[in-house]
């Protein structure tokens, strides 16, 4: 090949390259436009996640404070269930307890409950032939929840159904 034909094909190549891509004349106030649009859905989402993460921030304060309240709430059922609870302190304890309500405190456990391992702690067991699945049959220590979160597990004896053969 030649310096001449070598000279040719650039310029043939060069001329294909530019009828391929022809020249594209930019609005400005289409960029500027798609510019803002762009902005604006960006800023959109920013709020979204910002409100997003705010909440679960509360609801980890609200549950954090709830915690905290437990071992006082299990004060409070203890002093009722002694008949110990009367007058000035009963009104406190109804205050503490009707705020807990109304934050979403949510008491769990009654005896007589299917054991599940998620929700239960099982610190005693026992068989017996009056269950046919693992039964939390004794509630130790009652479980509390805040919206589906567990807070606490409730403690209790679980009672197996007995190991009999049948032949």
């Amino acid at each position: 090949m030649t310096e001449q034909t070598t000279e040719e094909v650039v310029e043939s190549v060069e001329d294909v390259i530019v009828e391929a891509a022809p020249v594209q004349e930019t609005d400005p106030v289409a960029a500027l436009t798609a510019d803002l649009q762009r902005l604006q859905a960006e800023y959109a989402n920013y709020r979204k996640r910002v409100e997003r993460d705010r909440a679960l921030a509360h609801e980890l304060a609200i549950g954090a404070v709830l915690t905290e309240l437990l071992a006082t709430l299990d004060d409070i059922e203890r002093a009722t269930e002694h008949g110990e609870l009367t007058g000035g302190f009963k009104s406190v304890s109804d205050q503490i307890t009707g705020i807990t309500t109304r934050l979403g405190l949510e008491k769990y456990g009654t005896a007589g409950d299917e054991f599940d391992p998620q929700v239960h702690e099982a610190l005693m067991h026992d068989t017996g032939s009056d269950v046919k699945v693992p039964t939390a049959t004794k509630i130790l220590q009652p479980g509390y929840k805040y919206k589906e979160r567990i807070l606490r597990p409730a403690r209790v004896a679980v009672t197996d159904p007995s190991e009999t053969t049948a032949e």
